[in-house]
């Protein structure tokens, strides 16, 4: 099953050769909800595997992502006593793009602009669409 969490990026590690054949690097990611009037801030440690370690390349500090991921559970056993570890497997991460206020992908102003004038105009724009 697939999870995924929404958030910044606030930490992010070199890769850790395992060993000859098994890398990993591990990140975090800074999720806040408002709940209740209350801000709750986590803080949640991912890591990628093998060939996925490279994700978080194209991807810099404070900026929002969204992590995609699977929840792993080993059991390690030594000297007799047992533990449980849960990885926060990543998978794929897309950048969140920042509303761009007033302004388009094109960088006009969608908020206000200038009218034609369409009886004066030398603009190209300016399109004269009278049926007559």
């Amino acid at each position: 099953m697939s999870y995924e969490l929404t958030g910044k990026l606030v930490a992010k590690y070199d890769t850790v050769q395992r060993s000859a054949t098994f890398k990993t690097r591990e990140f975090a990611v800074e999720k806040t909800d408002d709940i209740g009037g209350r801000t709750i801030t986590n803080y949640v440690k991912f890591q990628s595997v093998q060939d996925k370690t490279t994700i978080i390349d194209k991807v810099n500090i404070g900026e929002e992502i969204k992590v995609y991921f699977n929840i792993k559970g080993s059991k390690w056993e030594k000297d007799g006593k047992i533990n449980y570890i849960t990885n926060l497997d990543a998978w794929r991460i897309e950048q969140i793009q920042p509303a761009v206020s007033g302004a388009d992908k094109s960088g006009t102003d969608t908020e206000y602009m200038e009218p034609l004038d369409t009886f004066s105009s030398t603009s190209p724009d300016a399109i004269d669409d009278l049926p007559f």
